[in-house]
């Protein structure tokens, strides 16, 4: 799904003028999150204190925006995290979110759950699937798909998962349950939890995940009316060996998922999807003008086994928004969200992450006292990857789409904002999240 401005498809020939507005604009946004995440973490160390702050932002989804957001840290177990948030725009998007971190049940030391639930409403959103009158016999999301191949209209997307972490008593989580990182100036300077060898009963952290989830998208335009439903579990083996999961600057870490739709309840579909990624990172060290300089490397596949085509009809597939899908902000930063969806998937990405020595921030003592951002980064970075209709290796490398651009990110009191530019032959898009894009 893709925000519609009634615009986006001349974007090629936009202009710099109305670039520079959409990314003021994501740029205001990001600030006001900022601002917000930064609140949180300035009391995290402290036990069983809470969060209670109004934000406001702007973006072309929501247009001029308010909204609150509500915290708890320590409560209602040590290490635990609450979070909520609610926010409504002057286009009529409406969204609200919650979530819950580390929590523990008694006796079971070594598992984590961690339950989330998004509930949003978005005026005239575009999404890629089939529907639209003007591309009869072609599949909308395929790699050949036309751009402009989407449905229009409001959609209301629900979505909920609990995920249930066991840490298994190998490598870094033999003897410690939880980490102890010490930092100094933004960086790491003891409690590695990982790449210390390749080896996962020597180094970092293994965990056994079940993740029940659910979700439903439901799409209402002119002459079209669309529910979309799909409900199961993921299984999920992943070994964390990086250093710092943060920021990694050494290591690598490997996630083998088996994702179930059982077509129960209000399901859709069933389907089988099974997925793999792997990252790496390398530190080339030091300079006169750079901190670290840390080559990351990415690799994510996924097929569906359980697709089924007779025809033009294709049962056991999972929906548009999961599975093997490419675009918007963790795969192809270039493409709008979901812009790519298919049996199976491939997907490269390396980045260049360049840490200055030289801190803007630190020429701007009002707004660094409030912030404390501790470094920034630019990272130039390139992706290409493509979907197809089947698991073969050779079509899957021909024909591929591409994505290449700068990001901008910050570390800010243990949190790292990024905001990425990427051009791909589709236009510019720019993609603004929390956290590093791999192993999200």
């Amino acid at each position: 799904m893709r925000a519609n401005d009634g615009k986006w498809s001349d974007r090629q020939d936009c202009g710099l003028k109305v670039f520079a507005r959409r990314l003021a604009a994501y740029m205001i946004g990001c600030f006001a999150i900022l601002a917000v995440q930064v609140q949180a973490e300035e009391i995290e160390d402290d036990p069983e204190q809470r969060l209670s702050l109004p934000f406001g932002f702007y973006n072309e989804t929501f247009g001029l925006t308010g909204g609150w957001v509500e915290g708890r840290v320590g409560y209602p177990q040590p290490g635990a995290r609450l979070f909520g948030t609610v926010m409504a725009g002057a286009e009529g998007s409406l969204l609200g979110f919650a979530m819950a971190q580390n929590l523990r049940l008694p006796g079971l030391e070594r598992l984590f759950i961690d339950p989330m639930l998004s509930i949003g409403m978005f005026d005239n959103a575009d999404t890629f699937i089939d529907g639209n009158p003007a591309f009869v016999g072609q599949r909308a999301g395929t790699n050949d798909s036309d751009e402009n191949n989407f449905v229009s209209g409001d959609v209301s997307d629900n979505f909920a998962r609990v995920r249930f972490r066991y840490l298994l008593p190998i490598g870094h989580g033999r003897d410690q349950i939880m980490p102890d990182y010490k930092m100094i100036d933004g960086e790491l300077y003891s409690g590695a939890s990982g790449g210390e060898s390749l080896n996962p009963f020597e180094s970092g952290r293994s965990f056994i995940e079940f993740r029940p989830f659910w979700r439903s998208l439901d799409v209402a335009g002119d002459g079209f009316d669309r529910d979309i439903r799909t409900n199961g579990l993921d299984l999920i083996y992943f070994w964390d060996n990086r250093d710092f999961p943060y920021n990694p600057s050494k290591g690598n870490s490997v996630r083998l998922q088996v994702s179930k739709d059982f077509g129960l309840f209000d399901s859709s579909d069933s389907w089988t999807v099974v997925q793999a990624e792997v990252d790496a990172y390398h530190d080339f060290g030091r300079t006169a003008l750079f901190r670290n300089r840390i080559l990351a490397f990415d690799f994510w596949t996924a097929d569906t086994p359980s697709w089924n085509e007779d025809g033009n009809t294709i049962s056991n597939r999972p929906p548009a928004y999961t599975g093997a899908t490419l675009g918007g902000l963790w795969r192809m930063r270039g493409f709008p969200t979901q812009r790519f969806n298919d049996r199976s998937a491939i997907y490269y990405s390396a980045e260049m992450r360049l840490t200055p020595h030289w801190n803007p921030f630190d020429s701007w003592p009002a707004v660094q006292n409030r912030l404390g951002v501790e470094w920034i980064q630019v990272v130039p970075f390139l992706e290409v990857g493509r979907v197809a209709d089947k698991y073969d290796l050779g079509e899957l490398h021909s024909d591929m789409k591409w994505s290449v651009g700068t990001g901008l990110r910050a570390w800010v009191k243990g949190f790292l904002v990024r905001m990425d530019t990427a051009i791909s032959d589709e236009g510019v898009r720019v993609q603004m999240m929390i956290g590093q894009p791999f192993q999200f």
